[in-house]
């Protein structure tokens, strides 16, 4: 065999792998919803809520590759076969055309109201909580906020919650999109101090679309003693994810270190959901949507 040929076997199968990636990344990965399955113990968290579990949703994106009104529905099913204790939605619902006009005006793939009708049986022993993303704040915020009121979720913008078992509790910080927050690190802790405030010695989740937030609340700029936890979206696990390399595109000022998963940092653990839907490209490759699972345990 000549080199010319060699060539063109090579090229050939290159294309070939190239091309069943590509099919693979659009017509069957987006269509491969997962429940991803972490426990993780906590030191110091309060026993009376040992064996929480918390199913997390994020990145609906709304009519996206596959996410269709039939895939919110599949959503809502898996979620509640887990039985969680808490359900946290975690922005970014809807998804919108590549239209030459301002974000605020750009037409949505799938209405606000229709996904927050498919997403409306959600079921939790302590309630469904809601934050926005960044794509919810270029929309409308406000609109889509008054959709999951609607249905009887809550929505946390800046905002704290309560859940209880018997005389014991938890302190739930929903935080606005990282993108609306001042654009500085000790307005956004002074912020979230405040709002926490009163929210006594209950062990402390935050609820925040992006983990980028992550380093601001924590370490030197601690929003709390008592804050155990935070809860993220966003990056989409980097949506492609190839072995041994990982994504090569994350939405994340730190790069691979909040792409998805757990991570405990100055005595604080946080989680990153990979999501349900897609954005900017309509692929996924190695990172399937998913709910994630999380079961917390006193350590």
């Amino acid at each position: 065999m000549d080199l010319r040929t060699r060539l063109i076997v090579a090229f050939t199968i290159l294309g070939t792998i190239v091309f069943g990636c590509l099919a693979h990344a659009y017509y069957i990965e987006p269509d491969q919803l997962v429940a991803t399955h972490a426990t993780i113990a906590i030191e110091k968290w309060n026993p009376a809520f040992d064996g929480l579990k918390i199913v997390m949703i994020g990145d609906v994106h709304g009519g996206s590759n596959n996410v269709t009104e039939e895939r919110l529905l599949e959503v809502v099913a898996l979620a509640n076969e887990q039985e969680p204790d808490l359900v946290v939605m975690l922005g970014d619902y809807v998804s919108q055309e590549h239209e030459n006009r301002p974000l605020a005006e750009r037409s949505l793939k799938m209405p606000v109201a229709t996904i927050v009708d498919n997403l409306a049986g959600l079921k939790a022993k302590y309630g469904v909580f809601v934050v926005m993303g960044n794509h919810d704040g270029w929309y409308g915020t406000d609109k889509i906020a008054a959709e999951f009121t609607r249905v009887g979720y809550r929505v946390l913008q800046d905002q704290i919650a309560t859940v209880g078992n018997g005389d014991q509790s938890i302190c739930i910080l929903g935080m606005r999109d990282h993108l609306s927050l001042v654009p500085n690190w000790a307005g956004i802790s002074a912020n979230a101090k405040a709002q926490v405030a009163g929210c006594g010695n209950g062990d402390l989740i935050v609820l925040q679309h992006s983990p980028d937030i992550f380093p601001v609340i924590t370490g030197p700029q601690a929003i709390s003693p008592t804050l155990r936890l935070m809860l993220s979206a966003h990056t989409h696990g980097g949506q492609v994810r190839f072995p041994f390399v990982g994504s090569p595109i994350v939405p994340s000022s730190y790069g691979q270190t909040y792409v998805r998963g757990h991570v405990r940092e100055d005595d604080v653990d946080l989680f990153v959901t990979s999501g349900i839907g897609t954005s900017v490209l309509p692929l996924r490759f190695g990172v399937p949507p998913e709910i994630a699972v999380l079961t917390i345990r006193s350590q």
